[in-house]
């Protein structure tokens, strides 16, 4: 596990933006496609945008989040939705969407199409992470009630997931594609997240999810 400390919000997101562009660069020279995997919510938003006005191959890179709400965009919880805005604009406007949701009545209904969709563009070129108070990371709870087939070394790429603080019912990555990713970010700010990261350090991962992927992931944490 690597943290980078930084003097303030502004700068990591820019930095932020600059590995990962720098990364997505590499894999595009190498190997002529890449993959980038990113949270909702609004947390990434600066990166995001940041990125979405860099000079880079963006028709062959493919960007999926690393979990969904089992509902469509026409809600405003929609992380699709959310992605749509903020990060496929401008330059990155002609990245391919790997969609996480597909109208289907359950997630369990939707995964088998969702996982065809999703396994051409696996191992993950870049993976970005975040991670909540409770120490989950994509839709892995603590609570979760598939969180221990989640995180097993033979989990299927997506499962299905409902935990008492997640509202909706979740699709997720599991635990063996984020630690297969060949770059791992965690993005976090704010002193009760640092507290949270430290303390996920001594869990283990059915208490403390984000663990899974800690000893491969980089940190970037400001105030």
């Amino acid at each position: 596990m690597e943290l980078i400390t930084y003097p303030d919000r502004d700068l990591l997101m820019m930095s932020l933006a600059d590995r990962i562009a720098s990364e997505l660069g590499q894999a595009l020279r190498m190997a002529g496609r890449a993959s980038l995997c990113v949270p909702g919510g609004t947390t990434p938003g600066p990166v995001f945008k940041t990125l979405a006005e860099v000079d880079l191959a963006w028709r062959d890179v493919a960007i999926f989040l690393n979990d969904e709400r089992w509902l469509g965009e026409d809600s405003p919880r929609s992380n699709t939705r959310l992605l749509k805005e903020k990060l496929l604009q401008s330059k990155a406007s002609e990245a391919k969407l790997i969609p996480l949701f597909n109208g289907a009545n359950t997630p369990e209904e939707g995964i088998p199409d969702l996982t065809n969709g999703l396994l051409p563009h696996l191992p993950i070129t870049v993976l970005l992470l975040g991670m909540g108070a409770d120490m989950h990371t994509a839709s892995l709870f603590p609570d979760g009630d598939n969180l221990n087939a989640a995180l097993s070394a033979d989990a299927p790429p997506l499962m299905a997931m409902r935990a008492a603080n997640a509202g909706e019912p979740r699709i997720t990555l599991t635990a063996p594609v984020l630690k297969a990713a060949l770059h791992c970010h965690i993005l976090i700010t704010g002193p009760e997240k640092r507290a949270a990261l430290e303390r996920a350090a001594d869990l283990p991962e059915d208490q403390a999810p984000i663990a899974t992927v800690l000893k491969t992931a980089t940190i970037h944490w400001a105030e």
